[in-house]
C-alpha cells in the first residue's frame, strides 16, 4: 500500500490511479481512457497537492445503450514533502495519463504531514 494519500472527489465517479517513487520522481499514473487530453483533462500542482480532472462527454447518436462512464471525473493525490512543484511532467498513451513531479533531497514521505479533505 502507498504511503501516499489518494482522495476521490466523488464517489461513484473515481480516476483509478497507482503511484510510486522512480529516479529521483514521484509519478502518478491514471485511467482515464477515451478522452482527449488536450481539451477533456486538466492537471494542476499547488500547495503540496496534485488534482488530475478530466470530462468525458457523451456522443448521442440514436439508440444506444451504454455502460461507460461519463461527466467530470476529479483525484486529489497529496505529494511528498520534497516534492519540486516547479517540476511537474504530463503524459497521456492509451488511456493513461503520467504524471510525475521532481523530488528535492530529503525524504520522500507523508509520514506526520497533516492532511485534510
Amino acid at each position: 500500500m502507498s504511503a501516499h494519500a489518494v482522495w476521490p472527489a466523488r464517489p461513484g465517479q473515481p480516476i483509478r490511479t497507482e503511484d510510486y517513487i522512480e529516479n529521483g520522481r514521484f509519478v502518478v499514473r491514471a485511467e482515464l481512457p477515451g478522452i482527449d487530453p488536450d481539451r477533456e483533462a486538466r492537471i494542476s500542482v499547488a500547495t503540496g497537492i496534485m488534482t488530475i480532472h478530466a470530462d468525458r462527454h457523451e456522443d448521442r447518436d440514436g439508440n444506444r445503450r451504454s455502460e461507460f462512464r461519463y461527466g467530470s471525473f476529479t483525484r486529489h493525490v497529496a505529494l511528498p514533502v520534497t516534492a519540486d512543484e516547479s517540476d511537474v511532467k504530463a503524459s497521456y498513451d492509451k488511456g493513461i495519463i503520467e504524471v510525475s513531479v521532481g523530488l528535492r533531497a530529503g525524504p520522500a514521505s507523508l509520514a506526520g504531514r497533516s492532511m485534510t479533505r
